[in-house]
């Protein structure tokens, strides 16, 4: 049992410490190192809790580690301090797992440091717990500072809060029927991701991504272009809109990814795809020029409204690359919008919450090309609509353009 636990506490730092270095995002870290630590389902469930939460919650338990530890710490022995914070302080595990596990983990020399830190940290848990509302709320909610100053001039201060304590909690998972290949009736809804992959009459998506397809609103016999499409959710949603009839040709800039996309669109009943690889950035394919009834383009973004599910991205973001952002999604709009037909539609869509990226971006477009009319827009905020933020706009291009 304790070489279970010391695998788990193990490879949550060593997973920190890859992610630390800035090549891999935290969703490859917890398969990769799960498989290396040999750890079972139980411990591997464990693992993904301390690898998340530790990011999710990592402004705090800096704040909390430099009330007990004064003075530089390397790399490491920080990761191993937050992983043993964590699990004290938010996961409340017994102290014993928790602090034997955490320094069995760490390097010879610096177990007796962590050992006394953690133990100083339990034994004041309540009056940390009790403190914790006085707390700088862009550090309590383990949001960067810019971002936190940002939001609560969009949204306030009280919609701000909500919306950093959403992003720290742990992500549902939803499972949305395939109009394709329906489950039973009656069909109870699936118990596991495994099994809803298996059947094919489900697939894993938040109910944020049915705004755009649904905006779009398909229909059988089109010619509809999925621009961005990989992995493949919306590209299921189109598909079953149109009742498998028409052409969807599913476009992603990553050859590496397109693998995966026609996987999940053969598992769930596609049968009008076709699959290529096209940077956006670069000038639209002449054959496709003003060829597409539909066009559904979910644009490269900031990720703002799915923080809580991709734990490390609010770590990643910094406030320079908004700007930057909105340059390529200004560039893969003007071109994706190419080609659309004279009469056609396009929706633009971003996982979002930032104006700059959406009504901002979209309205500028329409500015800038007189042959498009901006339809419906839609922008989804999590302490508002209790799903991942998101944000669609229908664009119609003129018949006579």
């Amino acid at each position: 049992m304790a070489k279970a636990g010391k695998n788990v506490r193990r490879a949550a730092v060593s997973a920190l410490r890859a992610w630390a270095k800035g090549h891999v995002y935290a969703d490859s870290l917890i398969e990769r190192h799960a498989e290396r630590n040999h750890l079972s389902s139980q411990d591997r469930a464990l693992f993904k809790a301390i690898l998340t939460g530790v990011l999710r919650h990592r402004s705090l338990l800096d704040h909390w580690i430099g009330l007990f530890r004064k003075g530089k710490l390397d790399p490491e022995t920080r990761d191993v301090l937050r992983v043993g914070f964590f699990q004290l302080l938010i996961l409340r595990i017994p102290d014993h797992a928790a602090i034997y596990e955490t320094v069995e983990c760490a390097r010879k020399p610096v177990q007796g440091l962590i050992n006394a830190v953690l133990r100083k940290a339990a034994h004041c848990r309540m009056r940390l717990l009790r403190e914790l509302p006085e707390v700088e709320l862009a550090i309590q909610y383990s949001h960067p500072h810019w971002m936190w100053k940002r939001w609560k001039k969009l949204f306030g201060k009280d919609n701000t809060v909500a919306l950093m304590d959403w992003n720290n909690q742990p992500a549902e998972t939803y499972y949305r029927p395939n109009l394709l290949n329906p489950p039973p009736e009656g069909a109870a809804e699936p118990a596991n991701i495994t099994e809803a992959m298996a059947t094919g009459h489900y697939y894993i998506t938040d109910p944020s991504t049915s705004h755009a397809p649904e905006l779009l609103a398909a229909k059988p016999g089109e010619t509809v272009l999925d621009a961005c499409a990989a992995p493949g959710g919306k590209a299921i949603h189109l598909a079953g809109l149109m009742q498998n009839e028409g052409r969807l040709l599913c476009m992603d800039s990553n050859e590496k990814r397109l693998p995966r996309l026609r996987e999940n669109l053969i598992r769930c009943g596609v049968e009008i795809a076709e699959i290529a690889a096209h940077d956006w950035t670069e000038p639209a394919p002449d054959e496709l020029k003003d060829s597409f009834d539909a066009i559904l383009l979910d644009v490269p973004c900031s990720n703002t409204g799915v923080l809580r599910r991709r734990v490390d991205a609010r770590w990643r973001l910094q406030k320079n690359d908004l700007q930057n952002l909105v340059t390529i999604q200004s560039k893969i709009l003007s071109e994706a919008a190419r080609c659309v037909r004279p009469g056609g539609r396009l929706v633009y869509s971003t996982c979002s919450i930032d104006p700059e990226e959406n009504i901002d971006l979209v309205t500028r477009f329409v500015e800038g090309h007189p042959d498009f009319v901006l339809g419906e827009s839609k922008q989804i905020l999590p302490f508002q609509d209790q799903t991942d933020g998101a944000f669609a706009a229908l664009l119609h291009r003129n018949p006579a353009s």
